[in-house]
């Protein structure tokens, strides 16, 4: 990744540092109802999986939401893990509702029934520094360009999941998936940026996950992941690599793709891509073996990298 950390975030208004990585987006209820299963409601969001993984790692992390403060048990699992979350108030937090119609877990009707507002620059905790910044959104109705902009100056590395920008929120609060023009304009903004493998179709025209991350990463990102129910690709400056999932059930797929780019976020903290693309597709193999955010542990990660197979699909 191109750049690095830079300033310092007040954390307690006295103290500086910077934190290793952060996250910002909405955390809401997932309404599930998977193929031919029981209805369920849950706490769950991008923002929510992703600062799991971190604060389970180990690694000191922040989280920036947005949500009405009725709904403070969703983020007290992220403080009791050792997440330092901002919890800005809006009038409700975000509702929404996943419907599984076959058993590809892939296949997806999404809703967004409620909302809790986009962010704005005056959300960010005063002195907010990053090194790694993450924008977890779910749909489009969380980030704007002109938050994005005012955030770059506040991270050494910005990261963008480009489904805040395909999720349009439609009609009745259905989620339409569409090639935003906005997607292109974040591009330009951000250092890495995660897709799965529909969201990757939709905005290159191309089937081949390698091909699709080829090509937005030739929008300006230095690094860009894509996902699907095999596996994960990541096209860098390194080389362009492919690793399997070898998780025994699907239980938890629910999350799946915000779990991965985490998982590659913090082992990048250290790590070159190869090798953290393995390990995230451990993690994630570990994660969709049970419902709800990453539980495990980083040897249960470990052990199971074992059986996780990179590939190299393209030289640097």
């Amino acid at each position: 990744m191109r750049r690095e950390s830079r300033g310092d975030m007040r954390s307690d208004g006295k103290s500086e540092e910077v934190w290793p990585i952060a996250f910002a987006g909405h955390v809401c209820l997932d309404e599930i109802t998977p193929f031919g299963g029981p209805t369920s409601v849950a706490p769950g969001s991008a923002v929510l999986c992703g600062a799991m993984v971190a604060a389970r790692l180990g690694i000191r992390c922040a989280v920036l939401t947005r949500m009405n403060e009725a709904d403070e048990h969703i983020v007290r699992p992220l403080r009791e893990a050792g997440a330092a979350v901002t919890a800005v108030r809006a009038p409700c937090t975000t509702y929404a509702v996943v419907r599984h119609p076959s058993e590809n877990p892939d296949e997806r009707e999404l809703y967004i029934r409620r909302d809790a507002g986009f962010f704005t620059p005056a959300d960010l905790p005063a002195g907010f520094r990053a090194g790694i910044l993450h924008l977890a959104g779910i749909s489009d109705r969380e980030f704007t360009l002109d938050f994005a902009e005012a955030v770059r100056a506040r991270c050494g590395v910005l990261s963008f999941d480009f489904q805040a920008a395909v999720r349009v929120v439609g009609s009745g609060g259905r989620i339409v998936f569409t090639a935003n023009p906005a997607a292109r304009q974040f591009a330009g903004l951000i250092d890495c940026a995660k897709l799965d493998a529909v969201e990757a179709r939709l905005l290159t025209g191309s089937d081949d996950m390698a091909a699709a991350a080829e090509i937005v990463r030739g929008w300006g990102p230095g690094e860009v992941i894509v996902t699907d129910r095999s596996g994960m690709v990541a096209a860098t400056k390194h080389g362009t690599f492919r690793a399997a999932f070898c998780n025994r059930s699907i239980v938890g797929r629910t999350g799946r793709g915000d779990t991965a780019i985490s998982a590659y976020l913090c082992r990048r903290l250290t790590h070159p891509p190869r090798e953290a693309l393995a390990f995230a597709a451990a993690l994630v193999s570990v994660k969709m073996e049970r419902p709800g955010p990453f539980g495990g542990s980083l040897g249960e990660v470990e052990e199971r990298m074992r059986e996780t197979k990179v590939v190299d699909v393209k030289a640097a």
